[in-house]
């Protein structure tokens, strides 16, 4: 209210003192919020340069605030305000990137404290804002900011232009376009979301001239000499070497001088920058440089060559800066951790811990206490036995409390909540209107579609992460739900890829039921020489014709895809029965299902026919993880309820120990393992974090083992 009081007084002294009729030459304008110069010129159709010189208090378009009292002049000219007090200049706010917290020691002032933290007395009174009404004391903690380092040799003039994303562009391959940080990126348009990398086509970011418009402390490496040959513009000159005429003029002012451009004139001009094709998530992946790094290590990380890195990176030829993006081959993304286009350098969690991270972990899972009479033994295991929800839930829960207790031993204290949403989503609003999630790091669950949902939209509301632990996708769309089960598409992207890859002259075979219509078009797609099984009654195979279809001299591969538990076993008899020294069968899915899990289906059958699938789930073994449990649980042996609960919950709690914040960890975090189950999200900008990691798994021996692609191409 004091600043509004102190300008509408300053507005009053001003019009007072102007030596021109107000009704005749100008008008008073008060800014609004979210007015610009540029918007406040088109509305009286003067233009922005003119409101500058008359309201000498605005040094530049980024001094203009809400309220602020601005003189217009209606017929263009620029009005002298010779008898204007002059006005004390607002410091423009620059938000601090992180605080710090420093104890007052006896006989320290404000002045010193200042001079230390290379801070103004007004931004350390600014965050402790009981320094305006009472003295520097000892024992006061204070929170002092800390600011981005600003080059104090950066040219003011030119700063910026309007950049128009096009499509495919993200932020790494503009700010390599643009020789800037990420960060520096984000600083400059402060609007992009914080839980997302997306860029929309079209959008519009504010962005640093390309260089070579700035005139002041430009290497001399940086520019060529340029000959003006006979009848060449500004533009066309301009619009050659990417940089706006305005530019060229301020660089060689003697054009000016000489009243234009004119044939043979020497003058000095940015050297062109690199036009070897459109950098996008087309054509290139990137590398953004961390703190020490140097280029003989960043090419052996990279996998190329100083020479390779330099062609595409030339700006590398002035020295490797922390925070630089490099372009690289798009095939690297084959030999090297990519996720969204960026290459992830390799981080271990575990000896990545800040124990000054204490996240706040919530439980919402359907225990069904409601419905449990505790002091009923035999009720109680019979109804865990028969319901999947109190299998799944309670199986969880022991395991994510060993995750606990294995967090704990690193060092890192985690505030826990756990509710039980007893599989209603009016009890899921219940808690959500009675509890405070404010502060909250994380939530696991619900399990329900519908609960899961409601508590989704809550949270985003306080960008706070939701965990599902058994989903894979919803119908609606959440950008902040982490759906940790990959999902089918994912899964028989796997398998089919690798089939793919070592697949040679083998005869396929398509078994599908008519409920899988997307397996078979894909498996269609990938092997369109592929024979089709005829199903009767889309129940059972037409035994006579499927016969003919196995070939003698080939390997047959034969898909299976179904959810009938009889047709597993029918379909996986007869392939058993079939599979000879004479004719070679091998079996597949890429839809595995509780079907083919079914007590009707002969696991020998299966291990003859090397029955291979796609799958979230590897299995566990005598791992830290099954002691671990065992020792908690008297002996008890985890089941895979049990390993995906320890296994989420470490995930979470690892990732928030290395940074509180689970959005910002998933851009630099790529694939994670752990007992049985693997992680690897990338955001689906609106619509989530979807894990594409998962394994292939084969029957072999009676056992079932996980299948490398070295594996692979050996035993096919």
């Amino acid at each position: 209210m004091k600043k509004i009081i102190k300008t509408l007084f300053f507005g009053a002294f001003l019009l007072a003192s102007l030596h021109v009729s107000s009704q005749k030459k100008f008008e008073t304008h008060v800014v609004k919020e979210g007015e610009t110069l540029q918007s406040i010129s088109q509305k009286y159709r003067v233009t922005p340069y003119t409101i500058l010189q008359s309201n000498k208090e605005l040094k530049t378009a980024a001094d203009l605030r809400p309220n602020t009292i601005l003189v217009i002049p209606l017929n263009g000219s620029v009005i002298e305000t010779t008898d204007k007090p002059k006005e004390e200049k607002v410091e423009e706010q620059i938000e601090p990137i992180g605080f710090s917290r420093h104890r007052v020691r006896k006989r320290e002032t404000l002045f010193g404290l200042t001079q230390r933290y290379s801070i103004t007395e007004e931004q350390l009174k600014r965050y402790n804002t009981q320094l305006y009404s009472q003295p520097l004391k000892k024992g006061m903690v204070l929170r002092i900011p800390k600011f981005p380092e600003v080059d104090p040799n950066e040219e003011k003039e030119l700063d910026f232009e309007t950049y128009t994303v096009q499509p495919k562009e993200t932020r790494w391959s503009i700010a390599h376009k643009y020789g800037i940080t990420v960060d520096s990126l984000v600083n400059l348009n402060p609007d992009l979301p914080k839980n997302s990398n997306y860029l929309a086509a079209g959008q519009e970011l504010k962005l640093p001239r390309p260089k070579g418009d700035s005139l002041k402390d430009q290497k001399v490496d940086l520019f060529t000499s340029y000959t003006v040959p006979l009848k060449m513009t500004l533009y066309s000159l301009g619009k050659e070497y990417g940089i706006p005429s305005d530019s060229i003029v301020k660089l060689n002012p003697e054009i000016m001088k000489e009243g234009g451009l004119k044939e043979g004139m020497v003058i000095r001009l940015p050297k062109k920058q690199d036009k070897s094709g459109i950098v996008n998530t087309d054509n290139y992946i990137f590398y953004e440089v961390k703190p020490k790094q140097n280029v003989f290590r960043l090419t052996q990380n990279l996998k190329m060559t100083r020479d390779e890195l330099f062609q595409l990176n030339p700006d590398l030829a002035n020295g490797l800066k922390a925070g630089m993006v490099l372009k690289l081959p798009k095939e690297k993304a084959e030999v090297l951790d990519v996720k969204n286009a960026l290459v992830l350098d390799k981080i271990n969690l575990a000896d990545s811990i800040n124990v000054e991270n204490k996240p706040k972990l919530v439980f919402m899972l359907p225990f069904r206490l409601d419905r449990i009479d505790l002091n009923d033994g035999k009720k109680t295991r019979s109804q865990i036995a028969t319901r999947r929800d109190l299998a799944l839930s309670l199986g969880f829960y022991s395991g994510a409390l060993v995750a606990l207790d294995s967090i704990k031993k690193l060092g890192v204290s985690v505030d826990v909540q756990t509710f039980d949403t007893e599989l209603s989503q009016d009890k899921v609003k219940q808690i959500l209107f009675r509890e405070n999630m404010q502060g909250v790091s994380a939530i696991i669950g619900p399990v329900a579609s519908g609960a899961l949902n409601e508590v989704a939209v809550q949270a985003a509301s306080k960008n706070i992460p939701v965990i599902a632990p058994v989903a894979s996708d919803s119908e609606l769309s959440h950008g902040n739900v982490f759906f940790s089960v990959p999902s089918d598409e994912v899964l028989r992207h796997k398998m089919l890829t690798y089939l793919e890859k070592v697949h040679t002259d083998e005869n396929v075979i398509i078994i599908a039921d008519s409920t899988h219509q997307v397996a078979y078009d894909s498996i269609l797609k990938k092997f369109p020489a592929a024979q089709i099984a005829k199903v009767i009654d889309n129940k059972s195979l037409h035994l006579d014709e499927f016969l003919i279809q196995l070939s003698e001299d080939k390997e047959n591969w034969v898909f299976l895809e179904t959810d009938q538990a009889n047709m597993v076993s029918s379909v996986s008899s007869i392939l058993n029965s079939t599979n000879t020294e004479e004719i070679k069968v091998r079996m597949f899915t890429t839809s595995y299902n509780n079907a083919f899990e079914d007590d009707a289906v002969s696991k020998t059958h299966l291990s003859n026919l090397r029955f291979t699938y796609p799958s979230f789930y590897k299995g566990i073994d005598n791992d830290a993880f099954t002691r671990a449990y065992r020792k908690r649980y008297r002996g008890l042996i985890p089941n895979r309820y049990a390993a995906r609960g320890f296994d989420v919950t470490f995930d979470v709690l690892l990732k928030l120990a290395h940074k509180n914040n689970l959005f910002e960890t998933s851009k630099i975090i790529g694939l994670t393992e752990y007992t049985g189950n693997s992680f690897n999200y990338f955001n689906d900008w609106t619509s989530g974090y979807y894990n594409k990691a998962c394994y292939l798994m084969e029957y072999d021996s009676l056992q079932i083992k996980e299948v490398q692609l070295n594996d692979l191409k050996s035993n096919l």
